[in-house]
């Protein structure tokens, strides 16, 4: 393989400890000699992760910190500078998926707790450490949105609303920069990752969720691929695809139609969704 333009890059990803994150800092590191700078908060995982690499953990250190506090990105800045790091790319990846559920029981704090783990993390970060990455000769920001930005679901108003906001923030950023900074933003379908965590979906749910997800180390080659070719919007898994045209044809006859299948499946994953 020819040189690609991430070659030897220094990239800073949130949600690096586990799932997507994970699978992409691991193959830009062996596939791209890159040095990763994860963010994470599970101590635990990204330790894990390290021994994982094994003689490729050179390439990576990594922050323990909310990514959701403003305060925190302006603080890793601050350590970046002092460090003499110059970072060339950042991926906004980390995100959380909160139960399936009526809009009107979500409390204000579950609300804000979405908003600003899965958009505003995204804006700090780029309010922070876009001065810097323009200084590089490649600079990139990589925002990791959801096939939820495509098309919103009964029951996912907050996670949708959050990664919708993302993606319309990332097309005007992407026009802004053009020709100064490459900037792309992602929305992969389900994927086999443990965002799940929190959900009811064990047994049937479990089974049906894994019968239309995306196996991981699949998106993250197709991740990884559309960042080597700058791909602009990057919409994987056949979910996506479906949601992405459809969504745009007939969003409204669509979006009954999930609902009428969903409410049909009588998953415990939707009882919340669907009980009067």
């Amino acid at each position: 393989m020819g040189q690609c333009w991430i070659d030897n890059k220094t990239v800073i990803i949130t949600g690096a400890s586990a799932g997507i994150g994970k699978g992409v800092a691991e193959a830009l590191i062996k596939k791209h000699n890159c040095k990763v700078i994860g963010i994470a908060r599970s101590k635990e995982k990204t330790e894990k992760f390290v021994e994982e690499l094994g003689d490729y953990a050179k390439n990576f250190s990594y922050k323990l910190f909310d990514v959701s506090s403003k305060e925190n990105w302006f603080e890793f800045a601050e350590y970046l500078k002092e460090n003499d790091i110059h970072p060339d790319v950042l991926i906004n990846n980390a995100g959380i998926l909160p139960k399936f559920n009526k809009t009107q029981n979500y409390s204000i704090e579950e609300i804000e707790s979405v908003m600003n783990i899965n958009f505003y993390s995204a804006v700090y970060s780029i309010n922070a450490l876009l001065p810097m990455l323009l200084e590089s000769s490649t600079p990139a920001v990589i925002n990791v949105a959801s096939s939820a930005a495509l098309m919103s679901l009964a029951g996912t108003s907050t996670y949708s609303a959050s990664k919708g906001a993302l993606k319309s923030f990332t097309e005007s950023l992407r026009e802004e920069l053009r020709g100064k900074c490459y900037v792309t933003v992602i929305c992969p379908g389900f994927t086999k990752t443990d965002i799940f965590r929190n959900q009811e979906n064990t047994g049937k749910g479990e089974k049906m969720i894994n019968a239309i997800s995306t196996d991981c180390d699949r998106m993250v080659n197709m991740i990884v691929n559309g960042i080597e070719n700058k791909k602009e919007l990057m919409v994987f898994g056949f979910d996506a695809q479906f949601m992405k045209i459809f969504g745009r044809i007939t969003p409204v006859t669509v979006g009954r139609l999930f609902s009428a299948v969903m409410k049909a499946s009588k998953l415990p994953l939707f009882d919340n969704v669907f009980k009067d």
